[in-house]
């Protein structure tokens, strides 16, 4: 079983705003930076075979960080991004929750509803980044492997590692720079 150290990238100033990001592409801020930082020094003594982030610059700034010294690769790849949230993207939180309601509702009752028109369903955002967990537990399949991406993305990971229903994913979402421990079987459903 290939045990992963899920982390969350770094606070961005949408985070701080409480902005939709999604998938638009928004760096570190100071504060990131210096989490990541920090979080490097907590995993400085931690093995790793490889670290996997998502393509999105917060993201590969915050994995940039935790590879340090280490001689292993980093590897980016699309489908650790976070949830697309389509038209809802760079829009206040506050603000959508008062427009549509019902959609916050609906989606977090049923992980195939999408939440914003041309967005992404936490389902969906499930499978994608369940096949990437697949590709590294088939790699490597007795090792470590930290992952950086988006607090939706990492916690439909820890779901389906738990078996939990993707319903709890809206519960799942960790602080910024914050690691999450799984075990990861390749076609765990």
């Amino acid at each position: 079983m290939t045990q992963l150290t899920l982390v969350r990238h770094g606070q961005t100033d949408w985070n701080l705003a409480r902005r939709y990001q999604g998938q638009q592409d928004i760096p570190l801020n100071a504060e990131g930076l210096k989490q990541a930082h920090t979080l490097a020094t907590l995993l400085s003594d931690e093995v790793f075979n490889a670290i996997y982030s998502s393509d999105l610059q917060r993201a590969v700034q915050t994995a940039q960080i935790l590879l340090d010294d280490r001689s292993i690769p980093l590897i980016t790849d699309t489908r650790l991004r976070e949830i697309g949230f389509g038209e809802w993207e760079g829009e206040l939180f506050q603000e959508m929750f008062a427009k549509y309601p019902d959609r916050f509702t609906l989606s977090r009752n049923d992980p195939a509803i999408i939440m914003a028109a041309g967005g992404e369903s936490v389902a969906q955002v499930a499978e994608r980044t369940s096949a990437i967990a697949d590709e590294i537990a088939r790699l490597y399949p007795s090792g470590r492997v930290l992952i950086v991406t988006h607090g939706m993305a990492l916690a439909t990971l820890v779901c389906r590692a738990r078996g939990s229903a993707l319903s709890e994913a809206f519960d799942l979402v960790p602080d910024n720079a914050q690691p999450v421990h799984i075990s990861w079987r390749s076609g765990i459903d």
